[in-house]
């Protein structure tokens, strides 16, 4: 039988609230969550791709920005927008603090949680994501996107970390670590509120191509987002993305 939540609502037909933080100021890229990019403000393009998800019900913008709150209103009218308090707008705050506020402002059960420096994620992935979530929940209690890396890695030591040196493998036949690339993570109210982090005792680790999990982090970041952008609509001809209604 399928696993049900309180109500008798199968696991698999719950509605997943997307929160998505967006700092007015940005330390090492001015205005980065607000900049252009592909001809529109960065956090419209992952606004979008949540919105084109038929698994996200709501989705929720927390933010101290000005400039974001009037572009969300005007261009995004169906999203849910929640004021930062000053406590938690310093650069040195955890995500985890801010999803705690939130969590306690917005009803739901399951929360997925990205940000708008990741532009070339798809829905098709965030889906994927979120259904992976569901059909192990409970045996997994939080999932979190990772990157595979095949390259040879060294310790500051200068030791070897997953190869021989004096076995030359190709570097794809090398064993895969995977790196927590902060695209997406996925977890039940009750692991963030228990623990204070939005990762539980059971992760899932979901791979992700390392082109969606680009993230715009430095000003050279934004050029090679645009150039991957653009590649990436030169090979479908004819598509054209819209903003969510």
């Amino acid at each position: 039988m399928a696993d049900r939540a309180p109500g008798g609502v199968p696991i698999l037909s719950q509605g997943v609230v997307a929160l998505v933080p967006m700092r007015h100021h940005s330390e090492r890229v001015p205005g980065k969550n607000y900049r252009p990019l592909g001809g529109r403000p960065l956090y419209e393009h992952i606004l979008t791709t949540l919105g084109a998800c038929p698994e996200i019900e709501q989705i929720v913008v927390d933010t101290d920005s000005p400039v974001i709150r009037e572009g969300v209103s005007r261009d995004f009218p169906r999203v849910r927008l929640v004021e930062r308090p000053d406590h938690l707008r310093g650069g040195e705050v955890s995500t985890n603090e801010v999803l705690l506020h939130d969590v306690e402002e917005v009803s739901g059960r399951f929360f997925l949680q990205t940000h708008s420096t990741n532009p070339l994620v798809t829905p098709a992935t965030v889906s994927g994501a979120i259904r992976a979530f569901l059909q192990t929940y409970p045996q997994f209690d939080s999932l979190f996107t990772v990157t595979r890396l095949q390259k040879r890695l060294w310790d500051r030591s200068g030791k070897p970390v997953n190869h021989d040196p004096a076995v030359l493998l190709r570097t794809q036949d090398l064993p895969p670590l995977f790196e927590e690339n902060s695209c997406l993570y996925i977890f039940e109210r009750s692991v963030l509120l228990s623990r204070r982090s939005r990762l539980g005792e059971r992760p899932r680790m979901f791979e992700i191509a390392s082109f969606e999990a680009w993230d715009i982090d430095e000003e050279a970041d934004f050029e090679i987002a645009e150039a991957l952008m653009q590649s990436r609509s030169a090979s479908r001809p004819g598509a054209v993305e819209k903003a969510a209604p």
